[in-house]
């Protein structure tokens, strides 16, 4: 039972990773009253650790209008790789055909900023030990003593999650085959000019700057869950290159496998997961810190309508239906790719002959799409090739000017985009969806399938998915309006913020009139 004083919120986040953050960010767009834990007693990191960010993450960001932040600090990287092969991602159509070079140290940053405006509160030193869910709300135990209460409860606390473990949800998946040591730190001897591969895996020295150098290299024998020493680096680095480098004063040592795990289920009752607390992987790929973001917007829209009463809690059921097969086949690249980090004679086989087949024409179009999490296509039903994909970010006619479409989502809200046809009855969905009446006349491209036939109307969700399309009648609106954005004809149904917004661009087109 939940103690007596409990704080009470609307939704308790634990972890305030980049998951975390954009969850909560996500959740007061939509006002919610949401509180964020995490048992570190500041956002800073030690190192640099992993980094990056593909296509569709920097979409994400760029529908909040928070992308230039990130932008302005990263390195676009315009290939990725698979096997051996490099694959040219500047064919995908997008605004951003590439990776964002970004570590996770600065994407924290940016990202708590956010949070910071927008005024959630996080509650550093707090670390979760017990979540007790009941009937009507979840009680979060801190080690403290303390007790907060929320309606519900979100996991993104990592791979060893309390809040997984806590509500009993299995972690599935094949364990680790191989372990690797990943550091940063001073070196007193030369560098090697390049990394190595061998029987063992990948091995390499590469330097940051201000005298930094970022190791890693593969363990001979699969290493415990233990957290490494300097003295386990060194032992590794003599057995691969003869020498440790005269590695010292390190500011980040950690190990990491090729385990990959996913929860079999995100939603159990009042508790959810997010990030790598629902699924964990090979770094290979750099979809880590994608992922996680995908799922938090994915995630808090729907949560915030089902807290403000404008839908019921099947809508938070549609949270896994969609997020977990995007997931598992992210895990799947992930497990595939970690096959080629080593040197052994079949693989290399392997390697070679998809080389010679990605190279045909855009073969290796649909994978470039994968690792960029362009290709992400929820199943809303039978239909045009938009429904359930991600809406592109058109440069479109308005009455007064020209807006790009993720321009008009700064403020999380669903939009019907009306591009002719005949009229569209949104009288009942006034308060709860932003229409703009526009038009368009270039090419309607989708990565992978290419050009698609143009529709008059369109329903975008607040995480940027394509919810219904008009083809020269409104029928199916009604009942994409109800499952989306709440109940129609409900008075009650206004989900925008309790607190400062965004003044919209283009305001003046956003008449529902």
């Amino acid at each position: 039972m939940p103690r007596r004083g409990a704080s009470v919120h609307d939704v308790v986040i634990v972890g305030c990773g980049p998951t975390g953050m954009m969850l909560a960010g996500e959740l007061r767009l939509a006002g919610a009253d949401v509180v964020v834990v995490e048992r570190r007693v500041s956002q800073e990191l030690a190192g640099s650790r992993g980094g990056g960010v593909h296509a569709r993450t920097i979409e994400l960001l760029e529908q909040r209008g928070i992308a230039d932040r990130f932008l302005s600090e990263g390195r676009a990287v315009h290939t990725a790789t698979f096997g051996g092969t490099r694959l040219d991602s500047s064919r995908l159509s997008t605004r951003h055909p590439y990776t964002l070079a970004l570590f996770q140290n600065h994407i924290e940053r940016l990202l708590a900023g956010w949070v910071d405006e927008s005024g959630v509160p996080i509650r550093r030193g707090a670390e979760v030990v017990g979540v007790d869910s009941e009937d009507e709300a979840v009680t979060v135990l801190l080690a403290s003593g303390e007790a907060l209460r929320a309606r519900y409860v979100v996991g993104a606390d990592g791979g060893r999650s309390v809040v997984r473990r806590e509500a009993g949800i299995a972690f599935a998946g094949p364990d680790a085959t191989r372990s690797s040591l990943l550091a940063e730190v001073q070196v007193s001897e030369a560098l090697p000019e390049n990394g190595k591969i061998d029987e063992r895996g990948v091995h390499g020295l590469y330097p940051m700057g201000e005298n930094r150098v970022r190791v890693v290299v593969t363990e001979a024998e699969l290493g415990p869950i233990t957290q490494p020493t300097l003295d386990d680096l060194r032992r590794e680095l003599i057995q691969v290159f003869g020498t440790d480098f005269g590695v010292h004063d390190p500011t980040w040592l950690s190990r990491f496998t090729d385990a990959t795990r996913q929860a079999v289920t995100y939603r159990k009752g009042r508790v959810l997961l997010a990030g790598d607390a629902a699924h964990v992987h090979s770094p290979t790929g750099g979809l880590g810190i994608g992922l996680g973001i995908q799922d938090a917007v994915n995630l808090g829209w729907k949560l915030g309508r089902v807290v403000r009463g404008t839908a019921g809690e099947e809508l938070l059921d549609t949270y896994h239906t969609e997020r977990h097969p995007a997931g598992a086949r992210a895990l799947k690249f992930t497990m595939a790719q970690s096959l080629f980090q080593k040197a052994d004679p079949r693989q290399e086989a392997l390697r070679d002959l998809l080389d010679e087949v990605l190279r045909v024409d855009d073969a290796g179009t649909p994978i470039a799409a994968l690792i960029s999490g362009l290709d992400v296509a929820y199943d809303l039903g039978v239909g045009h090739p938009l429904l359930g994909r991600r809406m592109p970010d058109l440069e479109l006619v308005v009455p007064d000017g020209s807006v790009r479409v993720f321009e008009l989502m700064h403020r999380a809200r669903p939009l019907v985009l009306q591009f002719g046809g005949p009229p569209l009855d949104l009288a009942s969905g006034r308060d709860r969806v932003d229409h703009v009446r526009a038009s368009y006349d270039g090419r309607w491209e989708l990565p992978v399938l290419g050009e698609v036939r143009a529709p008059t109307a369109v329903l975008v969700r607040p995480d940027g998915h394509v919810a219904w399309v008009g083809e020269g009648s409104s029928e199916g609106l009604s009942e994409a309006l109800s499952r989306w954005c709440g109940v129609v004809g409900d008075p009650q149904c206004d989900p925008r913020p309790s607190g400062p917004e965004e003044t919209p661009p283009n305001d003046a087109a956003r008449s529902v009139r």
